[in-house]
Formats: C-alpha cells, structure tokens, sequence
C-alpha cells in the first residue's frame, strides 16, 4: 500500500466520514419528466412513500409524498453543506428564508442553536429528464458555537474559485489550492478558524491527467479522498480497484492519476479534528445526552421558531431562476 494512504473502505450509504466531519452522503437521481406539480410523471406505486430511498428505476421520493426531497425537518450543533452538481433543491426554513439553487452552487447552513428547513427537489421540466446529483456533508461546530445564531450562506457557482492545472480542474469550495481560496465561510463555523486547515474540494481528472495533492499544515489534519466516478485512479502508483473512500495522510502528498480512458471524479474533506465528545441522535449533534435532551425539549417547545409556511414541503413556483432570499428580507442572486 501506498505511504499515502492509512485506510480504503468501499463507497456505502452514507460515506464514512472522519472529524469534524460527521456524514457525506452522495445523491444521483435520474428523475424522469415532471408531471407539472413538480413530481414525477410517473406511478408511485411500489414505492414506500414518506420514506422511500430503495432507487427504484433509478431515483428516489425520499421523504416527499408528491414532490421528491425532505419536508421540513429540524437541526442543531452542526452546519450542513449541500453541493448540487445538477438539477434544483428548494429551500426554506423556520427564520423565513427561501432559496432556489443548483448546477454547481452550494448553500452552507449553520443550525446552531437550532433551524426547522426543507430541502425539496421541484422537477421543473415537463418534457424531459430532470437529473439530481448532489453532495451533502455535515460538519460538526465545536463546543463554543453548536448554540450560535442559525444562518445561510450561498456560494453561487460562478463564485466559487478553481484551480486548472492541465488535465486536472480543482473547484475550492473551502481550504486553498494554489492560487485559488475558498469563499469566506460563515463566522461560527469551525472551517473559520485558522487552526482548522479545512478544505472541500472536487476535482476532474481527463483520461491520462495527474495532480498532486498538497500536503495538509500537518500531519494532524485527516483528510479523506472519495474517488466515486471514473474507472481507473491510482494513488502515488496504486490502482484503487473500485470506487473508495481513501483515508490519506495529512502531511503527505500523493500523486493522484488517472490511467483510464473517462474521466475521474473525486470529492476531498480535509481538517483538523475538532476532538470533543459527540452526542448524536438524527438530526441533533450535541456533546453531551443531556444536551441532546434539552435539544429535544426546546424544539417541542419552540418548534425552534414555529414554520410559517402553508405546508411542509415548499416548492418556490415554475421558474428555474435561482435566488436567495434571506429572513432579514434581503435578496441574493448569481451573477453568471
């Protein structure tokens, strides 16, 4: 085995994450024309609506009932980061915030002291194919801010900063990479903090390109490296046999390449651990039980500002334009 590499575990449901990270998952639904109520022109049956993630015929309901995605839900102590390589996610959350977004933007959510949200994903295209592919990462906040202020940020794709070099392209959506340096993250988060060394990258490698990876501040830092497109990716001159999640050393730098004759897609989460207890029960990330108990009692109690929405599961109308409309009423939009 390469010196590079600590560990290689295949491609589940979710990723295996490392701290402070705490999940990744990677979606790909191949949805079919939408039926013009943003659901799928297509019967249901079979299919074990409210929780539906078999992929049957290649796609998912998950949590929807008519649309597909996740109804409103709650969260606290941690942020989620939600890359979408294609299609639309609609968002909206207990603070009053809307958001439309895809093909390529990411929205970093920080829950905080706690954030009821939606995540659904409208087929907008009544006469073709609606392609969902996205990424969803959840990083841990330290102690000192699980109970900040819940806030949105989007990073609209042509925003995001990337790095060319011949074969290989690196989009920063966090950490730097040559001359390339993520957007500012939000201010409670942990990737704000200068010990942090926290990057999330993807990378594409054209049949035959290879890139080196640089080294980590340290050899503290953990990264890890999912290689989940493409067939052929060797590390400093290892072939992977098949799609992985390869744990690297932090003060190394492996050469990755690809022998294939398509291309390679990877996905990189780096940082320093953030080494506190984690508490966890679903959607709250806590230190301690009796803080995960608390988070319990306060959302009973508060609803964690009550949802002002007429249901559950918000669809933002027929126009693909992205937007961003944030609860203390000011709007955000791409500038492509």
């Amino acid at each position: 085995m390469s010196t590079s590499i600590l560990q290689i575990q295949p491609l589940g449901f979710p990723w295996p994450t490392l701290d402070p990270f705490l999940f990744c998952v990677y979606h790909d639904d191949a949805y079919p024309a939408g039926n013009g109520a943003f659901g799928p022109a297509a019967s249901l049956a079979g299919r074990q609506i409210g929780q539906d993630f078999a992929g049957k015929d290649g796609w998912r309901m998950y949590h929807g009932r008519t649309v597909p995605g996740f109804p409103a839900h709650p969260h606290r102590g941690f942020e989620t980061v939600t890359v979408v390589r294609k299609g639309r996610i609609d968002h909206a959350d207990s603070l009053g915030a809307t958001a439309r977004y895809g093909d390529g933007d990411v929205q970093w959510l920080t829950t905080g002291s706690g954030i009821v949200h939606a995540e659904m994903f409208p087929l907008l295209d009544a006469a073709a194919p609606n392609p969902l592919e996205l990424f969803q990462i959840w990083l841990n906040l330290p102690a000192a801010s699980k109970m900040a202020a819940p806030h949105f940020t989007m990073f609209w794709s042509a925003q995001i900063p990337r790095y060319v070099e011949g074969g290989a392209e690196v989009v920063c959506i966090a950490g730097r990479v040559g001359d390339a340096e993520g957007l500012p993250p939000p201010p409670d988060s942990w990737a704000a903090q200068a010990e942090a060394d926290l990057a999330i990258w993807t990378l594409k490698l054209a049949p035959g390109a290879a890139f080196t990876l640089p080294a980590a501040a340290g050899a503290a830092t953990r990264r890890q490296l999912y290689f989940f497109k493409g067939s052929a990716l060797s590390v400093d001159g290892q072939a992977i046999a098949s799609h992985a999640a390869i744990e690297l050393r932090g003060d190394a730098s492996p050469e990755l390449r690809n022998g294939g004759t398509d291309l390679v897609e990877l996905l990189l989460l780096q940082g320093r651990p953030i080494g506190e207890p984690v508490a966890q029960y679903g959607p709250f990330v806590m230190n301690t039980e009796a803080e995960l108990r608390q988070a319990f009692d306060d959302y009973r109690r508060t609803g964690f500002g009550g949802w002002p929405w007429p249901d559950e599961a918000p669809v933002h109308g027929a126009d693909p334009q992205r937007f961003a409309r944030h609860a203390g009423g000011s709007e955000d939009r791409p500038r492509d």
